[in-house]
């Protein structure tokens, strides 16, 4: 294993002067507020939606099942959570009836800021705007906090991501480094 450090950009929104578009779910999908009864659901759409991406590398545990779920208890059991600004996307796959989780975005309020954690829509449902409809509800749900600023991270080389931020008006702040013990990268 070696260290490597991945470029990520630090990227703002200002929710106090401008709002994020609020685009219509579509047919077949359902957006949930952040309930504990949901915990596992957002843990599987987070592994669903990062486990063969760059920031499974970045951050091991967004490639193992197990850890996106330690991972969810740890950001809901933070003094800084914030349920409004956290939400899960279903898809009711038409052969089973079911609901399957296919999106997740969770928020923390970390010096004033709202700070958006792991926002990842599964790649089988990429492209219909659920992306942009999850950061839209965070965004709701940072104001409803009394929150007047939010920020994510994005590693640079998502280019997908970086480019969906910046259409709906986040704005590149500034460049972090992100150190990973990483084999083969």
């Amino acid at each position: 294993m070696g260290l490597t450090y991945f470029k990520r950009f630090r990227m703002e929104f200002d929710l106090a002067n401008a709002a994020l578009p609020a685009p219509l779910v579509p047919p077949g999908y359902e957006l949930l507020p952040y309930s504990s009864e949901l915990l596992r659901q957002h843990a599987n759409a987070k592994f669903q939606s990062f486990r063969s991406e760059l920031d499974a590398n970045v951050f091991p545990c967004l490639g193992r099942r197990d850890g996106c779920l330690r991972l969810m208890r740890e950001i809901t059991s933070r003094a800084g959570f914030v349920p409004e600004a956290t939400w899960l996307c279903r898809f009711r796959n038409p052969e089973s009836g079911r609901p399957e989780p296919v999106g997740t975005i969770q928020g923390l309020e970390v010096e004033g800021w709202g700070a958006v954690q792991n926002l990842g829509i599964d790649p089988a449902h990429r492209g219909r705007g659920l992306g942009s409809i999850l950061l839209s509800r965070a965004a709701d749900g940072f104001r409803a906090a009394g929150l007047r600023r939010m920020h994510l991270e994005v590693t640079t080389d998502n280019s997908a991501a970086v480019r969906l931020y910046e259409r709906i008006g986040f704005r590149k702040a500034k460049v972090v480094y992100k150190a990973a013990d990483v084999a083969g990268v």
